[in-house]
């Protein structure tokens, strides 16, 4: 792959030409020259964009496509277009397909799928077999076989031993277990926050002592037992404080939080709008602000869209019955920019990255070209001519966002608008 890439602000604090608006001249896949007004003597193709920016390539932690089984939902193929366009060089892939990822050959399969793409997909294997709670995954050869971490997707691990033993099993090969934020007993058939809101639509509450008391939990367990522990999608001040408080006891933990429990508050439910419906549930204005700030200071290592596809049988029913989750990839760069500084955005979208086993890149003479393109500043209302999933469950359907993304160059491939 040969490309000039024309006067692009640099937004990368690795690279010695950080804040600075260079071209960008990359041969076979490498950065060769950056500097201003290069000549094209070999004819290039050129990227030229109005305002452009450039930073290296963005992270998502939490990503559900569908394929195997939920092919209506989304495919690998147009799950990773969909990244591609919305500016992320890798994704961290859920195991909530049909079957379960939760052998060796499952992530091969994925693997096989998605390789040689823009996108770099990592396979996520399910933390016991089936997701179900019961006996333990085959952890080590999911991990052989190119799985990053374990995780039974938005499915709380009731037996705190199973736990303790996944946690002692996998730190012998440096495994990253998950373990999803909710104690059942508590939520029970809770569909949206325990608060006044919940009481005055007459729906069922989920408190926000379930998630707390399963992240206390797990951090005892992790605390005795040593190994590497992530907790995905954390929405309570309360759980923030205690993620803060193990870390300072060096506890090897990290946590991410969904970019709309960072926008939302559970008063947007009183429409009965179904794409709002997501687990865990939008939170209180207090909740949000805790969030943010655990973000902000480091308590938060990543966040996440949480990208959930589901076709329209599982959102257009009553409000009980809808499933949980909301797509996210397309609106992820311009929601995050309506709550924090472009320099914060671009953190947060290119933090994460060691703790799955990704190798970081820079916008440096040498390395492989690995970047998303961008124009910070335009503003626009986010509608479904914006989405390329196939799914259009989307909760920031009719905000206004602020950021354009014109697409990402990765792994010897453009992908542009």
């Amino acid at each position: 792959m040969n490309i000039l890439i024309k006067s692009a602000t640099i937004l990368d604090s690795k690279s010695d030409f950080h804040n600075t608006t260079q071209d960008i001249l990359v041969e076979g896949g490498l950065i060769t020259k950056i500097g201003s007004n290069l000549k094209n003597p070999k004819k290039h193709k050129e990227v030229s964009f109005d305002n452009l920016h450039i930073s290296s390539g963005w992270f998502d932690s939490s990503v559900a496509f569908g394929e195997p089984g939920f092919e209506e939902r989304e495919t690998i193929d147009n799950g990773i277009k969909t990244a591609a366009l919305s500016g992320f060089t890798s994704v961290a892939l859920n195991p909530n397909t049909h079957p379960i990822i939760d052998t060796s050959s499952d992530v091969s399969f994925v693997k096989s799928k998605a390789s040689n793409k823009a996108v770099k997909v990592l396979p996520i294997g399910a933390l016991t077999k089936g997701s179900e709670s019961t006996d333990l995954a085959e952890l080590f050869d999911m991990k052989n076989a190119g799985a990053v971490a374990f995780y039974d997707y938005k499915k709380p691990l009731s037996n705190p031993n199973l736990l303790k033993i996944a946690l002692q099993y996998a730190s012998n090969f440096n495994g990253l277990v998950c373990s999803f934020p909710q104690e059942n007993k508590i939520s029970g058939n809770g569909v949206m926050n325990e608060n006044v809101t919940s009481t005055s639509l007459g729906l069922k509450g989920n408190p926000a002592l379930a998630e707390e008391l399963q992240v206390a939990r797990d951090l005892f367990l992790l605390e005795y037992t040593g190994g590497k522990l992530h907790i995905p999608t954390i929405s309570t001040a309360k759980s923030v404080a205690l993620i803060r408080e193990a870390k300072a006891k060096k506890l090897d933990v990290s946590c991410s939080v969904a970019i709309h429990n960072l926008y939302f508050t559970d008063e947007r439910l009183t429409d009965f709008d179904t794409d709002f419906k997501v687990k865990p549930p939008l939170r209180t204005q207090d909740d949000i602000d805790a969030l943010v700030e655990g973000v902000k200071d480091g308590t938060i290592d990543m966040v996440t869209s949480d990208h959930n596809p589901l076709d329209i049988e599982l959102k257009k029913v009553e409000f009980d019955h809808a499933a949980y989750g909301t797509i996210g990839l397309e609106s992820a760069f311009g929601a995050l920019q309506q709550k924090f500084t472009l320099k914060k955005t671009i953190d947060i979208l290119t933090k994460g990255k060691q703790r799955f086993g990704i190798l970081e890149t820079s916008i440096a003479i040498g390395e492989k070209i690995n970047a998303t393109l961008f124009n910070p500043n335009s503003k626009y209302t986010f509608t479904e001519e914006h989405i390329y999933s196939k799914s259009k469950n989307a909760i920031f359907k009719n905000q206004t966002l602020k950021g354009n993304v014109y697409g990402i160059i990765a792994n010897n491939t453009v992908v542009l608008k």
